[in-house]
This record gives C-alpha cells, structure tokens and sequence, in this order.
C-alpha cells in the first residue's frame, strides 16, 4: 500500500485514510445496490461519489466523527 504524505503537525494523513475508507465503503454499497437493480457501473459510480462527499465532511471537521455544534457564548 502506497504511503500518504502529510504535513508535520496538521493531522493530514488523517484526512487522507478517512477520505479513502469513506470512499471503499461507498464503493461497496453502491455495487450491491448495482447488482441488485442490474446497473453495477453507475452503482459504483454513484457510491464513488457519496463515499467522497461524506469522507471529506467527516474528514474537515477534524477526527473523521460527527462533532455536535458548540454554543459560542459558553
């Protein structure tokens, strides 16, 4: 497996593996539901893509989990 480069101090190989893992998971739902409804290519295609939209949100907001929204007054 190719080894990602990151930048000291900024947590970008986190990123990198989350985005991937989000887009293998995305990949796989989306060639069973493609082989269920007869059209693999654009199953994988569609969960390529939803795989990549998720794993950059999760990957932006820092530790790849859902953070609850802070209240700034406190």
């Amino acid at each position: 497996m190719a080894k990602s480069k990151a930048i000291p101090g900024t947590g970008a190989k986190k990123k990198v593996d989350a985005l991937g893992e989000w887009i293998a998971i995305g990949v796989g739902v989306g060639v069973a539901l493609g082989a269920l409804f007869g059209q693999i290519g654009l199953g994988i295609a569609l969960g390529a893509a939803f795989g990549v939209i998720i794993g950059s949100d999760l990957a932006s907001r820092g530790d790849g989990r859902r953070a609850e929204r802070q209240d700034p007054d406190t």
